[in-house]
């Protein structure tokens, strides 16, 4: 089995509550997920294993080891912990309903490679990233630490299909699709235009928000920005330029769509999008640009204008080969549903917003 094809197995029986070990330099851990697992007969857990930012929440921050500050925690309680305390101590929706939680102890992880991949891998899965350390459990799947970056490799990327699309904002498009063969999500590129090697496109990355793009959530800018960009790019068409979006099956900037659903709980709670994440145990910021850059590398795009208010995406798709010869705005008005989350844009995530989308 390849390595890329060990952590698709090890992504399923997550999805699916089956037990998998990962392995390690440092050795192994069972872990069984705390949200999707269901009971098993002998099964022991004396120790759950959550992320740092989870361990912030529950305020265990100061029990981790100190020589690596964003490590996941390993915490055994007072008796062994069931599938319904696990998940009690996983979903922040139950953090007001249950205040006072534990005692709980902080212990060493000698298996550092595995548990920093098994809170990857509940990222890539969508599920909260908490785990029952599963003496006796049946695993289902094994996965090294190290397979994470075959299957992640955007070398594995490739052009699956091409086809003549035309569109609302401009007639003159091609859709694109591309697939890895062991990760199920296909991103797209939609090429406005007749594309030239010597005229620099007019780039969008639009990662997926179902309820943005689909529902038209106030939430959020992304159906806005979507529906804006495609429009600049038919002006840069009709102009003689093109364009190309690309749309990334990265929803909830990679956490997932049923984890940003929880994210959206917790900002009702008053949180804001960051703190909401964090609550998650999960990053603010979990995107894949280097996908990006392979898409853009298998239409023939060297250079690119960027559409975004974000100078961390300018300078994270230079680091991986992308030559962004300009940064052009994209700001879009606010509304009363989505500005406090394009104010904590501005403020805790560094986007470059002012008077042109109502937040000057």
């Amino acid at each position: 089995m390849t390595e890329a094809r060990a952590v698709a197995r090890a992504l399923d029986a997550l999805r699916h509550g089956w037990a998998i070990r990962v392995t390690g330099a440092g050795g192994a851990l069972d872990l069984l997920p705390a949200e999707t697992g269901f009971a098993q007969p002998g099964v022991y857990a004396a120790q759950m294993l959550i992320s740092a930012a989870r361990a912030v929440t529950l305020k265990l921050a100061n029990q981790r080891e100190a020589a690596v500050p964003e490590a996941p925690v390993m915490i055994h309680g007072a008796e062994p912990f069931s599938l319904r305390t696990a998940r009690e101590l996983a979903d922040p929706a139950l953090d007001l309903a249950r205040p006072l939680r534990g005692p709980f102890r902080a212990e060493p992880i000698e298996a550092h490679d595995a548990a920093f991949a098994a809170m990857e891998m509940a990222r890539l899965a969508g599920i909260l990233p908490a785990f029952l350390v599963a003496a006796g459990a049946d695993v289902a799947a094994e996965v090294a630490a190290a397979d994470l970056a075959a299957f992640k490799d955007p070398l594995n990327l490739t052009i699956q299909a091409r086809a003549r699309l035309p569109v609302h904002a401009c007639e003159h498009a091609e859709i694109i699709a591309f697939r890895a063969r062991d990760d199920l999500r296909e991103h797209v590129a939609l090429v406005l235009g007749t594309q030239s090697g010597d005229r620099p496109p007019l780039v969008r990355l639009h990662s997926e928000c179902l309820t943005g793009d689909v529902l038209g959530s106030l939430k959020c800018d992304c159906g806005p920005q979507l529906d804006a960009a495609l429009a600049a790019m038919a002006e840069e068409a009709n102009a003689g330029g093109w364009g190309v979006l690309l749309y990334l099956r990265q929803e909830g900037r990679g956490i997932g769509l049923i984890n940003k659903l929880r994210a959206y709980e917790l900002q009702d709670q008053g949180f804001d999008t960051v703190d909401a994440n964090e609550r998650l145990g999960l990053p603010s910021e979990a995107r894949d640009f280097p996908v990006a850059a392979r898409m853009l590398d298998l239409i023939g795009v060297q250079a690119v204008r960027l559409m975004t208010n974000n100078p961390a995406k300018v300078a994270a798709l230079q680091s991986v080969g992308v030559n962004v010869i300009e940064r052009v705005p994209h700001q879009l008005p606010a509304n009363p549903h989505n500005a406090r989350y394009l104010a904590t844009k501005r403020d805790r995530t560094g986007h470059i917003l002012g008077e042109g989308n109502g937040l000057g």
